[in-house]
Parts: C-alpha cells; structure tokens; sequence
C-alpha cells in the first residue's frame, strides 16, 4: 500500500476514501467573543446541539483534490452510494482505492458491487492503521479549520460550510509531499513489541 503512494500505477488513480461520522452541528448559547490584545478567544461552555452528519471523502493522492458527500448516516448504503458517485467521478480510469476495515466497507453488497466493477481494486490499511490512509489527514485539516471553532444552526447549516471549504479546497488543491521512506513508514506500521507481558 505504500507503494500506490510513493510510486502510484501507471494511467491509474489512486484514492484514499474514508467517512468521518458524528459531525455535530453545534450553536453555541452565546456568541463567540473574539480575541483581542492580551486576551483569547473565549466561548460559552454550553451549546444546542442540532444534529449530526457523517463526511464522505475520497482524496486523489496525485492531485490531492477531494470527491466528497455529507450523508446523514453512515451505513452500508450511504458507503455504496458513495462509491457509486466515485466511479462516476473517475468513468474511464482504473482505480485502486484506499480504505480501512470497517464492516461497511466489506459487506456482501459491497463486495458484489466491486466484483461487477473490475476496474475498481481495494487495498485495505493494516488492522489497527487507519492513519496511513492519507484522507486521515485531510480530515484532521478539515476539523481544525472548518469544524471545531464553527457555529452551526443546523444540519443544513453544517453541511453548507463543509461544502464551502471542500470548494475551496480543490480551487487550491496540492498533493500532500511525504516526509518519511517507505521503510520508516513500515517500520511504524509494525512497531516492535516493547515488553513480554506474561501472567
């Protein structure tokens, strides 16, 4: 799986694809107050909570542009419809998918969808190694700079600023640059066990 990162198949595309779930839509009681000299930000403890909504995203490791949905759910037919509008995206290319193992990424009516589309292959992250989905990363950006500090008085509300960031996301898309060797990558998939803890 490093390698579709490091060294990605030739006239094929290489997609992280993952879902972040329980987005919540909150409005705070009162509004924010900015920071000013000498002070922070500062906000109210409490807040409404309006709803959840789960992020969709598939991230192209070559461009670093992001395909993406928000559903309400993220069950195994929000999962199919989703890789529905990916090979919509992506009609004539060949596709290797990046996912991790959650059990709606591998139910029967998954894996009859794939098998009727061969151009399609999956390679799913070692248990327990979901950050070497590079979409992990994209989410952790996408938390910090549109979630955490939001304002959202609804699900609607939620889903149009995601949206709105996602837009401006692709405007300025990059790919991201990797830092570590396959080797010291690896090396960190499979840490060396650092005790014998034997009862």
């Amino acid at each position: 799986m490093v390698g579709l990162y490091l060294a990605p198949p030739q006239n094929a595309v290489v997609l992280c694809v993952d879902e972040k779930s329980q987005i919540q839509a909150l409005d705070r009681t009162q509004p924010v107050l900015p920071m000013q000299p000498h002070l922070i930000e500062r906000r109210s403890h409490d807040y409404i909570r309006h709803g959840t909504a789960t992020l969709f995203a598939a991230l192209d490791v070559a461009t670093g542009k992001v395909t993406a949905v928000m559903k309400p759910r993220h069950r195994e037919q929000e999962f199919l419809a989703f890789l529905r509008q990916i090979a919509r995206a992506y009609p004539d290319q060949q596709l290797h998918l990046v996912m991790d193992n959650y059990a709606a990424h591998k139910t029967p009516d998954v894996r009859k969808w794939l098998a009727a589309n061969p151009r399609i292959t999956v390679h799913f992250t070692p248990t327990h190694a979901s950050w070497m989905n590079l979409v992990e990363v994209w989410f952790a950006i996408v938390e910090r700079q549109a979630i955490r500090r939001g304002v959202f008085t609804s699900v609607k509300d939620l889903n149009a600023k995601i949206r709105t960031f996602i837009d401006g996301w692709n405007d300025r898309a990059h790919p991201f640059i990797w830092t570590k060797t396959a080797d010291e990558i690896l090396k960190k998939a499979n840490p060396k066990k650092t005790s014998k803890t034997s009862h």
